[in-house]
């Protein structure tokens, strides 16, 4: 079994007198992480918010009621907490009054767990981010040599535990994914109605990954006014489908200062929205592909490992542009994503001249993998 980047950390905070609530994408191995870190607990109560029968039983919750049913149970685990009413004040009357209990909850949409969990648990909780596998999570499982020569695999099908576990039947696991669980959150949210246009968005996005995004053209392409567009692409950001790079800028009058950039955080999911999965090889959004997976696997590493840089991109209206960029502590660390090895790439030097502090790199498929480990 695959381990997970979180799973240590997360065993060093039981018992602490806190709730560990994990967020993610539906299917990214929530519930796998939690029974293999409890396969051998008999003391463990399990519910699921997808169930009626525990939304019914978590109704109305008091002590006096939730206690005998916890009973001598010392671990509380809710996957798909986000489905019952209320939870972080429920959660927040379990923790405070049966402190010896370590509750855990899952979601799979955080703009409906986090606005429902954040006020009631503040300093109640600790909060992690689960996301299909990582780089290292695989390499560290196989080795970084096996994982390298998959980067071509990874690219067209990406990393969501059911894809690597499903080799040869791709194609279908990532349809059945994407038609059977990737808008089961967003559609139940109640200001997203039309499924066709929300579809057509996501199609949009797909074929823009490495583009500047304007809602405006976006607006255009499917129909769908400019702020609905913006309250669709929160919702889509926040059940952890895509994700938002925004522009840098400080110094410099022409700096781009109100763009963004929108990534998928899975490639397979990427593809499967636009029905293509040509192999890497054949494929003319080469570039894009592989931009997308390195920006998306820095990104996860940047949460497991707790690292607060903030993350932009660079673009002038003179067209000068840097991929990406990570800032922490006054450092500034520029990056070129280049899917071919041979092709040139140098600071501008506009940005060099104006924060001299920046340390360049180029990434490319033959050192891709030291940017992940």
């Amino acid at each position: 079994m695959i381990n997970r980047s979180i799973e240590k950390d997360i065993e060093k905070r039981l018992f602490k007198g806190k709730a560990i609530v994990i967020m993610g994408a539906r299917q990214v191995g929530k519930t796998t992480l939690l029974k293999k870190l409890f396969a051998n607990g008999n003391d463990i109560m399990w519910l699921n918010g997808d169930h009626s029968a525990t939304r019914a039983l978590l109704e109305n919750v008091s002590l006096t009621r939730i206690k005998p049913i916890i009973g001598n149970s010392k671990i509380l685990i809710i996957d798909e907490a986000q489905r019952i009413k209320d939870i972080g004040i429920k959660l927040k009357i379990i923790i405070d009054g049966m402190p010896e209990l370590q509750v855990i909850a899952t979601g799979s949409s955080s703009f409906d767990l986090a606005n429902k969990i954040n006020e009631p648990l503040t300093g109640r909780k600790w909060e992690y981010n689960l996301f299909p596998f990582s780089f290292n999570e695989l390499a560290s499982t196989t080795n970084v040599l096996e994982e390298i020569q998959s980067l071509p695999q990874r690219l067209v099908y990406g990393s969501y535990p059911e894809v690597i576990n499903n080799v040869n039947d791709e194609q279908r696991t990532l349809v059945d994914l994407t038609d059977s669980y990737l808008y089961k959150d967003i559609l139940e949210f109640d200001s997203v109605h039309k499924t066709d246009k929300l579809v057509n968005l996501l199609q949009a996005l797909a074929y823009q990954i490495g583009s500047e995004v304007s809602y405006t053209e976006l607006s255009q392409l499917t129909g769908i006014d400019v702020k609905t567009v913006d309250k669709y692409i929160n919702i889509l950001e926040q059940a952890y489908i895509v994700f938002r790079l925004r522009s840098f800028s400080r110094n410099l009058r022409n700096e781009l200062k109100n763009s963004r950039k929108i990534y998928f955080y899975d490639n397979g999911i990427r593809n499967a929205v636009i029905r293509d999965f040509a192999p890497a090889e054949v494929r003319g959004d080469i570039g894009a592909l592989f931009e997308n997976y390195i920006i998306s696997e820095r990104i996860k590493r940047k949460y497991y490992t707790g690292d607060f840089s903030l993350c932009r991109f660079w673009r002038t209206s003179t067209q000068q542009e840097i991929d990406y960029i990570e800032e922490k502590d006054g450092l500034i660390k520029a990056f070129e994503i280049k899917w071919n090895p041979n092709r040139k790439a140098k600071l501008p030097l506009s940005f060099k001249n104006a924060y001299p502090n920046v340390e360049f790199q180029i990434i490319n498929r033959d050192n891709f993998y030291e940017y992940l480990i």
